[in-house]
């Protein structure tokens, strides 16, 4: 089944794809958690440090199975626009995955943009849509989690929703010499991506789209790409030629049309789901025993930076 349900009040697509530059503030969203251990002790901590003259902040998580038995892969997990660390933890959670799976799991924190917590996803520029880093952000809490945990640097993986998926591309291009792969859930991919996107190594993706999504369109809008054209872009860098596996499932009422596309450098793979009728939400999926945090963990985790494991 798939939840139609949203967590926040969507913003207008002007919002998201603005480029003038505006103040930031911190938010302060991921207490109540201790702060995070200096012995790499399993717990749900918050890690806090102040970053470009702003305090940042995020959720860890750290299963037991990914303490203490040899480095361990991590998934940073972004909310959209609007969202908060917190929200997004509890909607879009993994924590049970990251149990069975042993990997490190975090929410960041983004600033406020209009009032509202979001993402710059975009390469740093005077006509970007906020002055935040926050590539430069993430690169920082990459190596204050690693300060504390066993961390397998070559695995470090990025989901996010909306914004956050847009996050997600964002980083493959512009931080993807830490980013192994990356996940997109009703997410879209601005169109200055496409012109100045160069990440170091072939990158594996997997998008979910709903084509009934009334705030980042299926088709596209202005300033940013349609989820082919995310599609095709990704295959094109990845220099994919043939042709993807299709397969077509429906459930309880829903149809959800999967493509594969394989044989790209180092073994990449683009997945794309495209969930027939589905709205702009965190899917609530049951495809063949995996929901939506199941498939893009069974994606990203079979690939390093240096491609397939």
């Amino acid at each position: 089944m798939i939840t139609r349900a949203v967590h926040f009040r969507p913003p207008p697509l002007s919002v998201l794809v603005a480029t003038s530059a505006l103040f930031l503030v911190p938010t302060g969203g991921c207490s109540p958690w201790p702060d995070l251990p200096s012995d790499g002790s399993p717990g749900t901590y918050s890690a806090s440090f102040m970053y470009d003259g702003v305090r940042r902040e995020a959720i860890v998580y750290a299963p037991e199975a990914a303490t203490g038995a040899g480095a361990a892969p991590m998934l940073l997990n972004f909310h959209g626009y609007g969202g908060s660390a917190g929200d997004h933890m509890e909607s879009a959670d993994m924590r049970s995955l990251a149990d069975e799976e042993g990997f490190l799991l975090v929410y960041p924190q983004g600033t406020l943009l209009e009032g509202s917590p979001h993402w710059n996803s975009a390469a740093p520029s005077a006509d970007n849509k906020s002055n935040a880093d926050d590539f430069g952000f993430v690169a920082q809490l990459i190596g204050t989690i690693g300060a504390v945990y066993d961390l397998d640097a070559d695995r470090v993986y990025a989901a996010g929703y909306s914004n956050g998926g847009m996050m997600s591309f964002g980083l493959a291009c512009y931080l993807g010499d830490r980013i192994a792969a990356v996940a997109s859930v009703s997410g879209a991919q601005l169109d200055d991506i496409g012109v100045e996107c160069t990440p170091p190594h072939p990158t594996s993706v997997i998008t979910l789209h709903g084509t009934a999504d009334s705030v980042l369109p299926y088709e596209g809008a202005e300033g940013m790409r349609s989820a082919q054209e995310v599609v095709d872009f990704w295959t094109t860098l990845n220099e994919i030629t043939e042709e993807p596996t299709t397969t077509s499932t429906a459930g309880g009422g829903t149809e959800v049309e999967r493509f594969v596309h394989t044989g790209g450098l180092g073994g990449t793979e683009v997945h794309h789901y495209r969930v027939v009728d589905g709205d702009h939400v965190w899917f609530d999926l049951e495809l063949d025993g995996a929901d939506t945090s199941r498939l893009i963990w069974d994606v990203v985790s079979r690939f390093g930076r240096d491609g397939a494991l």
